[in-house]
């Protein structure tokens, strides 16, 4: 088991910063959305201002776990935001390419119209892993060890092989392990983007059974509009409307337990054969 705030810490000034890769976070290689929290957290560090509003990203080569060197460069500053070009590399091997923007607290319009889906609390359901455990199932991947996943609905293991296809969603409340809440809201900001970025491919997969494919993202996009940083609980929806030649989009979103909207974004995944063992 990682930890968010641990695992995502960067060191250094003046735009040169530097971060150590954990295999808590393994899923595929390094997790997509753990690297773009790196680069999230180092873009952080280089600005004036305290508060994350988006993040543009390219996944631009596969990681190994150890040191990355990430290079941040403002490209526009004015009295009330900032833009950033982060650069990720490992190496001479480039990993992650990012474009940030972060803005001053200030004043302005203000609506919320994106109703929560969630329809049970966390705790009228057993943790995942506790299903798991009851059905003699070991975590494929320690990426999911980091999470406290609940949902409402559940399938035995014969039930699991013997499911149709469904319509490509997947929804469940998430609560980060071992620590839940963090002050800093980069920190905050990471767990909604790590759950945008890494959704889209089980929403997928109720649609695409056995499919022959896997798909880690290319790209990610994300918006963060609230912060809820006393909120352990984050519902988080993804969806996959369209998919061609080898290319799918998915889009998600996170709310907080109080039905306020935190992040959205999207993703788009690249198709590759699952290599024979």
């Amino acid at each position: 088991m990682g930890d968010l705030a641990a695992d995502t810490k960067v060191t250094g000034s003046v735009g040169r910063y530097s971060a150590t890769l954990s295999r808590d976070w393994a899923i595929w290689g390094p997790n997509g959305g753990y690297i773009a929290a790196i680069a999230l957290r180092a873009a952080g560090q280089h600005s004036q201002f305290g508060r994350p509003v988006s993040i543009v990203g390219n996944f631009l080569g596969v990681a190994t776990f150890d040191d990355v060197i990430l290079e941040v460069t403002t490209l526009r500053l004015t009295k009330r935001a900032e833009s950033m070009r982060v650069s990720m590399k490992q190496g001479k091997d480039a990993i992650f390419e990012a474009l940030v923007w972060t803005c001053a607290p200030m004043e302005g319009l203000e609506h919320e119209l994106a109703i929560s889906p969630a329809t049970f609390e966390p705790e009228s359901v057993p943790p995942t892993s506790q299903r798991l455990a009851d059905a003699g199932i070991e975590l494929l991947y320690p990426f999911w060890s980091n999470f406290d996943e609940r949902s409402e609905s559940w399938l035995s293991p014969d039930e699991w092989l013997d499911r149709t296809p469904e319509y490509p969603s997947f929804e469940r409340w998430y609560r980060f392990l071992p620590t839940s809440t963090f002050d800093d809201l980069w920190v905050d900001a990471c767990r909604s983007l790590i759950l945008i970025d890494t959704l889209g491919w089980p929403a997928v997969s109720t649609l695409h059974i056995d499919s022959g494919y896997i798909a880690p993202s290319i790209d990610i996009t994300c918006t963060f509009h609230r912060a809820r940083i006393e909120e352990p609980w984050l519902y988080a929806q993804a969806t996959s409307v369209s998919a061609n030649a080898g290319v799918v989009g998915c889009e998600g979103r996170v709310w907080s337990r109080d039905g306020a909207l935190l992040a959205m974004g999207t993703s788009q995944l690249l198709c590759r054969p699952i290599p024979t063992p």
